[in-house]
C-alpha cells in the first residue's frame, strides 16, 4: 500500500513540471507584446467594415485577425531578440523574457521566425497573396528598417520605423478586396501622424531608461520644448488627415467622432506644450494613454459609420 509521503513526493514533480510549462508559455507569450498586438487589431477589423461596406465575414475576419496576429507576433519576438542586451538596463524591459533568460536567445529567434512562416502561410492560405505580403513586409520593415537601422541611429527613428504598425490596415483592406484604394491609404497616414506623439509621450517619460541605453528617442537629444512642439504639428496632420475619409469613405456618424475626438486629442498635445514652455512639471502620460482610447474610438466610428 501507498504511504502518504510517498504520494505527496510522486507528486511534486508533477506540480513543478506544470508550474515551469506554464511560465515557459507565459514567457513565449510575453515575446509577441500582446496589448501591442491587441492595438493594431483594433484598427484592423473596423478597416475591414469599411472595405466591405458592412461586415465581412466572421470566417475572412477571423482568418485575417489570426494571421495579422502571428505577423505582429513575429515582429515583436524578432525585435525583443534583437534588443536585449538594451532591454536588460531599461527599466522598462528589465521584465522581458530574454532580459530575465526564461528563453534563450536562439529559442527567441527560432520562434520569431516560426510566427512569420506560418503568418505568412496563413493569410496566403485563408486570404490571398497580397495580404499575405503585405505581413511579410511589415515584418520586414519592423525588424529591419526600425528595430536593426533606424533605432540606435537617429531620433526619427519612430516617424519612419512607426510606418510598420500601419500595415494591419493596409492588409485588413486587402484581405477583402485583394487590393489597395485611397481610404486604405488615408487610415494608413492617421496611424503613421498618430505614431509620434504616442510614443514620443512615452519616451518623454521614460527618457532616462532610453539615455541609459545609448537610444536616441527625441527626448533623449532634444529639448523637451522641441518635443513638444513636434507632438503638436503631428496631432495637427493626424487629425486634418482624419477628415480626408469623410469626403467619401463615410458618413455623419464618422465625421462626428472625428471633429470631437480629434479635438480631444489637439486639446490634450496643446495642454502638454504650454505644460512644458510654462518650466514647471509636465504630465505627458495624459497624452499617452488618451491616444490609445483616441486610436481605438476613432477606429470603432469608422467601423459604426458603416453597420449603422
Amino acid at each position: 500500500m501507498t504511504s502518504l509521503a510517498e504520494t505527496t513526493a510522486a507528486a511534486v514533480p508533477t506540480v513543478t513540471g506544470l508550474a515551469r510549462a506554464r511560465t515557459t508559455v507565459a514567457a513565449y507569450v510575453a515575446l509577441t507584446k500582446p496589448r501591442i498586438i491587441e492595438l493594431l487589431l483594433v484598427t484592423t477589423v473596423p478597416t475591414m467594415v469599411l472595405a466591405a461596406r458592412g461586415w465581412p465575414g466572421w470566417g475572412l475576419t477571423a482568418a485575417t485577425l489570426a494571421g495579422g496576429s502571428l505577423a505582429a507576433g513575429s515582429a515583436n519576438a524578432l525585435n525583443c531578440w534583437w534588443d536585449r542586451d538594451i532591454d536588460v538596463v531599461m527599466n522598462r524591459t528589465a521584465r522581458r523574457p530574454l532580459a530575465r533568460h526564461t528563453v534563450t536567445p536562439t529559442a527567441a529567434l527560432v520562434f520569431g521566425l516560426v510566427l512569420g512562416v506560418l503568418a505568412t502561410a496563413e493569410l496566403w492560405l485563408t486570404t490571398n497573396g497580397l495580404s499575405a505580403l503585405l505581413a511579410v513586409a511589415a515584418i520586414a520593415f519592423y525588424v529591419c528598417v526600425y528595430t536593426m537601422l533606424l533605432k540606435r541611429r537617429t531620433s526619427q527613428n519612430i516617424v519612419w520605423g512607426g510606418a510598420a504598425g500601419c500595415m494591419p490596415v493596409l492588409i485588413g483592406w486587402s484581405a477583402v478586396t485583394n487590393g489597395l484604394s485611397w481610404a486604405a491609404l488615408v487610415l494608413f497616414a492617421v496611424i503613421f501622424f498618430w505614431t509620434p506623439p504616442h510614443f514620443w509621450a512615452l519616451a518623454m517619460r521614460f527618457k532616462d531608461d532610453y539615455a541609459r541605453a545609448s537610444v536616441p528617442m527625441l527626448p533623449v537629444v532634444a529639448t523637451p520644448q522641441t518635443v513638444a512642439r513636434r507632438v503638436v504639428w503631428y496631432s495637427w496632420a493626424m487629425v486634418l488627415t482624419s477628415g480626408l475619409l469623410a469626403l467619401d469613405a463615410t458618413g455623419p456618424v464618422y465625421l462626428a467622432s472625428a471633429v470631437v475626438l480629434g479635438g480631444l486629442f489637439l486639446r490634450e498635445a496643446h495642454v502638454l506644450e504650454r505644460q512644458v514652455r510654462a518650466g514647471g512639471a509636465f504630465h505627458p502620460m495624459r497624452l499617452f494613454h488618451f491616444s490609445i482610447t483616441y486610436l481605438a474610438l476613432l477606429f470603432l466610428a469608422v467601423a459604426l459609420d458603416q453597420l449603422l
